[in-house]
């Protein structure tokens, strides 16, 4: 690849010109003004928490069936995270369940895209404006899903992705990035994410190292061209999925807004006997996997909510289960996924 090429050549591998390009053209994408890139996806979101001043004895809203990096980020700010149960239709944040956890140390409301698929916005950032609180989007599985006519990214005070491999948007390693309008937090990410420092041995905030790879920008840069094309055959793929199976025991994913709105990530059905399914599709030659098998609260890391409930999320969390999805595979892949399931009895 030119791009990496003209990286080993320049001897220049940290924060150099690959990365300011990957940057200006990622907020063109996502339709914002700024670009931080920066190391993964859970500095990205540890960043934005800080960037804001939010820590002990703030409080953050977060979703109760998310995977742990979006809990993670506010936990390694010292401040507190505040479980709200998701839709179990979408598996997003249920906007109606926000407002009966504010309290007067809630700071900020972090949504997360989950899947996939855009959450529901415009009641969130209502709400978020009546009571004065920041919006930030945890976009690390949705890259390119759009909410009306704005791309994810763009649609809170500041947004977080994630370029691990397997994302929509992957890197060959890891990577990630923060997209906002707000220029007071962009200035000041810049320097959080090199040190503390704008000017080198010159340190104005207690900051991190986390940084995107100058090898990486390159190869994202190229991808990001063909992720509309991408996303475009994910969708092909879940909507001959959500056609063509046909088996009532068998619960599929629901689109909340159009079909723009979902970039399918994942495609995660529900199923109430959930071994049994997914032995019979393993013995027939089809891989399932479970995105994510312990909710949050009861994981050990986290073993002081060990008594509370949270029961659309663990059911969620007990019934979930991913088939097959990527811009990669072939017709005859799919048609047998499909064939696989249709044929599916508990019985």
């Amino acid at each position: 690849m030119d791009g990496v090429h003209k990286v080993l050549h320049s001897g220049w591998y940290i924060l150099g010109s690959s990365v300011k390009a990957f940057e200006d053209d990622f907020a063109e994408y996502c339709g914002t003004e700024y670009c931080v890139g920066v190391a993964n996806g859970l500095d990205a979101l540890e960043l934005i928490i800080h960037g804001y001043d939010i820590g002990p004895g703030d409080e953050v809203i977060v979703p109760s069936n998310t995977y742990i990096a979006s809990i993670l980020s506010i936990s390694a700010n010292g401040a507190v995270p505040v479980l709200v149960e998701p839709d179990l239709q979408t598996f997003n944040l249920d906007p109606a369940k926000i407002e009966a956890h504010i309290t007067p140390n809630t700071k900020a409301i972090l949504v997360v895209h989950l899947y996939g698929q855009a959450c529901d916005m415009n009641p969130i950032l209502e709400i978020a404006n009546r009571y004065n609180l920041k919006v930030i989007e945890d976009c690390a599985q949705s890259h390119g899903a759009l909410y009306g006519d704005k791309r994810v990214g763009n649609l809170g005070d500041a947004a977080a992705f994630s370029f691990y491999p397997g994302k929509n948007l992957g890197a060959l390693g890891d990577g990630g990035a923060i997209t906002t309008n707000d220029e007071e937090l962009y200035n000041r990410l810049m320097a959080l994410r090199n040190y503390g420092s704008h000017k080198k041995y010159e340190n104005i905030y207690k900051g991190y190292n986390s940084r995107l790879d100058e090898l990486q920008a390159p190869i994202l840069s190229e991808k990001l061209k063909w992720l509309d094309q991408d996303n475009e055959k994910r969708r092909e793929i879940a909507s001959y999925y959500s056609d063509h199976i046909l088996n009532s025991e068998v619960i599929l994913p629901i689109v909340q807004h159009t079909s723009k709105s979902h970039v399918w990530h994942l495609f995660v059905i529900r199923v109430q006997k959930r071994n049994h399914f997914m032995e019979y599709m393993n013995k027939n030659g089809v891989q399932t996997m479970i995105h994510y098998p312990i909710p949050p609260h009861k994981q050990e890391a986290y073993r002081e909510w060990s008594d509370l409930a949270f029961p659309i999320s663990e059911q969620i969390h007990a019934e979930v289960v991913s088939l097959p999805i990527s811009p990669v595979m072939e017709m005859g892949e799919v048609l047998r996924v499909v064939e696989v399931i249709n044929e599916y009895r508990t019985n």
